[in-house]
């Protein structure tokens, strides 16, 4: 959506009021400070999401929005089982990412019980919807995608790769692609994309599926390189970087998407002031320029089309996790 059709979603989400006559509660909502959880640490794709939201939301809703970064359990699990687990008030948001489906299934793929179920929570808002994109270090010897094939075919299970955590986005998207290209990478789990970030910078790992966002800064530093985009098409922060489809690997199409949700038993009126509040930031000038400036364009939905969007995603990723299977 453009900046124009943006401002028009704003305009019109206040008429949705109309459809719930707000009890007191809901009008004096919010009467004290908001928690943002992040269910990873700082660096990555939803804290890249999340800062600019809060920072808006603060001003639009006249409360602080503190961003609480609580990460834990393997793409993201432990923040998304505490959100899951709040009061649905109000006042305990989740911004998180689109390993939130995935996570269940792989705890059902070990006959444990699932953390927390997607079922608890309502999606409020897309923020950001980004390809990952596949990245070296820059002192690397592959120069292009079809290097690196070859070079891990020569040495299967002997290049190493830096992912946010078991079943999390990175990890995912870095064995779709490593199951259409025919090799076998060395997984390292970190807590979150910014230690694995870390990691590729300090040679540990050699290699990341990351988010444009979280890439830009070090591959315009000259420290990484990236050599294939998992979307479906070109984006306009990397315009000459094919995508993996263009190199005929044909089921590569992965999205790290990031996502304001709540409680699903949170009171309709409530729901509604949060979506009101997110069309506005997302239709901020000064919201739009700091995406723009990470290289992570802005892809807001509003929860009907969300929720539709989700569903779809997580149909897809779960597949993909039951080809992975079991990963220790």
């Amino acid at each position: 959506m453009d900046r124009r059709g943006l401002l028009r979603a704003a305009a019109a989400l206040p008429l949705l009021r109309i459809a719930w006559p707000a009890p007191a509660f809901a009008q004096a909502y919010p009467a004290r400070n908001i928690t943002m959880i992040v269910p990873f640490p700082a660096g990555g794709q939803a804290d890249l999401a999340a800062r600019p939201v809060a920072m808006a939301l603060e001003r639009i809703l006249g409360k602080p929005v503190i961003v609480d970064n609580r990460a834990g359990g393997g793409g993201g699990s432990v923040g998304n089982a505490a959100a899951a687990r709040a009061e649905p008030d109000g006042y305990t948001l989740l911004m998180t990412l689109s390993s939130l489906a995935v996570l269940p299934e792989a705890d059902r793929l070990f006959d444990r019980p699932a953390a927390y179920e997607v079922s608890q929570f309502m999606p409020i808002a897309r923020v950001l919807a980004d390809p990952t994109l596949l990245a070296v270090p820059a002192s690397a010897p592959w120069k292009t995608a079809q290097d690196f094939v070859d070079d891990a075919k020569r040495r299967p299970g002997q290049i190493p790769y830096g992912s946010s955590g078991p079943y999390g986005t990175l990890h995912v998207a870095m064995e779709m692609f490593a199951s259409s290209a025919g090799i076998k990478l060395l997984h390292v789990p970190f807590r979150g994309a910014g230690p694995a970030l870390t990691a590729i910078l300090s040679g540990t790992v050699q290699a990341i599926a990351a988010a444009p966002g979280t890439l830009k800064p070090q591959v315009d530093d000259g420290k990484l390189r990236v050599l294939g985009n998992c979307g479906a098409q070109r984006i306009a922060s990397f315009p000459d970087l094919p995508t993996f489809q263009e190199l005929g690997y044909k089921d590569v199409e992965f999205y790290i998407w990031a996502g304001l949700f709540a409680q699903s038993a949170l009171p309709a009126p409530i729901a509604t002031r949060l979506r009101e509040a997110v069309a506005q930031v997302m239709a901020s000038p000064d919201v739009l320029k700091v995406f723009e400036t990470s290289g992570s364009l802005v892809a807001y939905q509003d929860a009907p089309a969300f929720a539709q969007f989700v569903a779809a995603d997580s149909a897809r990723l779960i597949a993909a996790v039951k080809k992975i299977g079991k990963v220790e």
